[in-house]
Formats: structure tokens, sequence, C-alpha cells
């Protein structure tokens, strides 16, 4: 474990040298919010409520999701598939420590780093601009947090399990375009699930995608109550457990099907 978090705080230090780029990005994910704002203005035009949030839930939604994408997101994997393409994952079988749990450790001090340079500024900044509502119950932090966290899990085990893909078709770019383009359409980072026609909930609700920015911004909005707020951290939890299975079993049978390209 002490490996671990080493790594982790390697990896937020690195981060550190690039800190100032983190501080334009937050201007640029500001203007996203802002023109998400007035686009849900002019959607809402004196409505009370679509697909259950209010107007100014909506607002809450959209700066929290985006925000929180600063920390969730990460690029692990370009990581892998490129260290498998190029062969230095073959020295990794050999290291005392688990490959795949170094990657993620790294993962979450990088996301740490995004949290704190980027995500918590962005929101505050956000707030100062548009009427983003922060919940006065301080429980609903806890979850969020809870569910954040989970939401970061979440996305690098898919990630992962992305990654790990290149080991059995040698170049998975493809892949990796495509789990881009699913985890954006349906994990609600541009659209809440709600505001999807009826036929086409279903599908999203039964995949991983909703537990990485969809349930934790309602959270943080107040559109869970009560047992809702555990159901949520229980679907994140199970998504976590299959996809940890899923990519613990990959990384086995990866040993057998290394080829080193160009090695």
């Amino acid at each position: 474990m002490a490996a671990y978090l080493e790594m982790m705080r390697i990896r937020f230090l690195a981060m550190l040298a690039y800190r100032v780029n983190y501080y334009s990005g937050v201007v640029i994910y500001v203007v996203y919010i802002g023109s998400y704002y007035f686009i849900w203005q002019a959607v809402y035009a004196g409505r009370a409520a679509l697909g259950g949030l209010t107007a100014a839930q909506m607002t809450t939604y959209l700066a929290v999701a985006w925000m929180s994408r600063a920390f969730w997101f990460n690029n692990l994997d370009r990581e892998i598939s490129n260290e498998i393409r190029d062969g230095t994952v073959a020295v990794q079988f050999i290291r005392p420590y688990n490959y795949l749990v170094a990657k993620l450790a790294g993962a979450l001090g990088e996301g740490l780093f995004r949290l704190a340079f980027f995500a918590a500024p962005g929101l505050a900044a956000a707030a100062l601009v548009f009427p983003v509502r922060f919940p006065s119950d301080a429980r609903l932090w806890v979850v969020f947090a809870a569910a954040t966290l989970l939401a970061f899990a979440v996305n690098s085990l898919f990630n992962v399990i992305a990654g790990l893909v290149a080991f059995f078709t040698l170049n998975n770019t493809g892949i990796l375009h495509t789990k881009r383009v699913l985890v954006d359409l349906f994990s609600g980072l541009f659209l809440p699930l709600g505001f999807y026609p009826a036929w086409a909930q279903d599908a999203p609700r039964w995949l991983p995608f909703q537990a990485i920015s969809y349930l934790p911004s309602l959270v943080f909005t107040g559109a869970l109550r009560g047992p809702e707020l555990w159901r949520a951290l229980a679907v994140q939890a199970f998504w976590i457990a299959v996809l940890a299975v899923a990519a613990a079993w990959l990384w086995r049978r990866a040993g057998r099907r290394l080829v080193v390209q160009g090695g």
C-alpha cells in the first residue's frame, strides 16, 4: 500500500509543474457551462421543470457535471494501450506490485490534483457567474464526495479494460474513440438521462455510464433524496465490482497474449 500511495504522490507532484495550464482550463470550462446555460434557459422558457429537474437544478447540474469531469477523467486507456504496443508493459509482469493498481493510484493522484487546482476553483468561478445552488445539507456533501470518488473508480476501471483490449487487438484506437463517445453520450455529461425519450432511457440505466456523471450530479442538485441516494451509491458500487473482476480477468489472460510490436 505504501508503494501505491507513493505513486499517487509522485503523480500529484508531477502535475504541479503544469498547474498554470489548468488555470486557463477553468476559464474554458466556465465558457462551456455558460453556453449550455443559455441554451437550457431557452429550452425551459418559463417551464417549472423538465426531465425531473427545475431550471435552477439544471444550472447546478451542468456546473457540477463539467467540473466533476476534471476529477474523474483520465487517459488510462491510452497509457495502457501505448505501453502494450511499444512493449514496455512486459517488464510489469515481473515487478513486485500490481500493474493495474499502480495505474489506478497514479490516475487518482492526477485526479486529486485536478480537483484541487481545477474542479474546486472552477465550480467557485461558475457560481459567481451563474445561479449555481450548493447543497445546504452537509450530508449531501458527504454523499456527493463518495459518489464522485466512486465515479472516478467506475470510469478508471472502464478505461483500464479498454486499454487492455490492445493485448488482443494490437491496435485499439477505434475502440478508444468509440468508448469516449459512449461515455460522453450515456454518462449524462451532455444531456441528463431523464431527457432521453422513454424508449431510450432503459438501455443507459443498464450500463455503467450513468454511474460516472449522471448519478453524482443528481446527488449534488438534490434531485435524489432518502433511499434514492443509497440506491445511487449501490449502483456505482455494483459496477465497480463488475468492472474490477473483468479487468483482473483480462490482465491474467494478457500474459499469454503479449506481442511486442517493433521490439
